[in-house]
């Protein structure tokens, strides 16, 4: 009555890439298994494709495109990083399908990694998805490990 019971809707976050999700602290990066730049999640690649986890507005492609962030209406910034350290290829192994100032839906197709030139360097492919303004979530999906498609719910977020 009157939407005083009603559950808060959250924003539906999903799996960027399909492969195996992990715990963002089970990441083998310290800056991110230690949730300095916030806190997340990730997925080992079994696919080259990789896809937005939420609904938003492009305002970063790194020049070595090996991050893109994305930032939602309510304006939290959602980094989509790729592969651990792969800043040092200077792009070698991503195609970037997207420009900053896009809009993209949850699911929308960001761009291609190439994880056997990623692991021939001597670096992970793991895609990590980090919330990097925390303070505007209530809450956020925690993660366990398990098989994903791209596009499956992770969770919701709550702002």
């Amino acid at each position: 009555m009157f939407g005083l019971f009603k559950k808060a809707k959250g924003k539906t976050v999903v799996a960027p890439i399909s492969g195996q999700l992990i715990p963002i602290d089970a990441v083998s990066d310290d800056v991110f298994s230690q949730k300095m730049m916030g806190d997340g999640f990730a997925v080992t690649p079994a696919d080259s494709v990789v896809y937005a986890p939420v609904a938003g507005k492009i305002t970063t492609v790194f020049p070595t495109k090996h991050a893109i962030g994305i930032t939602t209406p309510e304006g939290l910034e959602v980094l989509v990083h790729m592969g651990l350290d792969t800043v040092e290829l200077n792009g070698a192994p991503f195609v970037i399908d997207v420009q900053v100032d896009d809009t993209v839906a949850a699911g929308d197709r960001l761009g291609t990694i190439d994880s056997a030139q990623i692991k021939a360097s001597g670096r992970d492919d793991t895609i990590v998805v980090v919330y990097t303004n925390m303070d505007l979530l209530k809450s956020f999906p925690t993660v366990t490990a398990q098989a994903v498609d791209h596009g499956d719910e992770i969770g919701q977020l709550t702002y």
